[in-house]
């Protein structure tokens, strides 16, 4: 028997089972996008112009998955743009982390990566990048699956960044990164969750919303 197309499926009453409800829906709606090429486009041009002027030189993102926006080319062509005197010292000092499971904790470390840096696959078949060095992030792009006003991120349901972020000190400033057709209107936060700072979507800046 064929499996049921969470999009086609009758939204549950219950807040957990509406949660995986939609999680279930916009991965497949996403992954079925006919336009995401231009969408992923459109974020990467938002998301280089967000970065313009932060001073971080250390930014974790991730390795994307089931039709996720792609942040790497964006943030290894940050690292290439440092406008200083000694360009390679800069792109040296300029590093894009990736996270790496600890599962003994159920957090996440951030090891430095590289395009064509050695990678191998996590227990969750993500690649991940192998012996580089641990360093902690100022700012974080996060995926989303979905996201809702005020900055409410609604992930994979593993609860790794919401842990994470609950232990880094100081804590990195967070960014969500997702498609504008993920928002979800209704969606509220829960005790355990972590807002997010800021959220990025192809078509602007989503949250925090400017003063009118």
């Amino acid at each position: 028997m064929d499996k049921l197309d969470p999009a086609r499926q009758s939204e549950p009453l219950d807040a957990a089972q509406r949660k995986a409800y939609w999680r279930g829906k916009l991965i497949a709606e996403r992954q079925r996008l006919p336009d995401r090429l231009a969408r992923n486009e459109a974020l990467q041009r938002v998301m280089r112009v967000w970065m313009v002027g932060r001073s971080d030189t250390v930014v974790g993102a991730y390795w994307p998955i089931k039709g996720e926006f792609d942040p790497l080319p964006a943030l290894h062509r940050w690292q290439e743009a440092a406008n200083v005197e000694d360009a390679r010292a800069a792109r040296q000092q300029r590093r894009i982390a990736l996270p790496v499971i600890d599962k003994t904790a159920g957090t996440l470390r951030f090891h430095v990566w590289y395009p064509g840096c050695p990678m191998e696959e996590d227990a969750y078949g993500i690649p991940k990048p192998k012996d580089t060095e641990v360093v902690q992030p100022t700012l974080l792009f996060v995926p989303c699956v979905g996201y809702g006003p005020a900055g409410v991120r609604l992930g994979y349901g593993g609860g790794f960044y919401d842990r994470t972020l609950a232990r880094l000190r100081p804590r990195p400033v967070t960014v969500g990164l997702a498609y504008a057709s993920a928002f979800v209107p209704w969606l509220q936060p829960e005790p355990h969750d972590v807002p997010l700072d800021a959220v990025l979507t192809d078509q602007g800046v989503a949250w925090p919303v400017g003063d009118d």
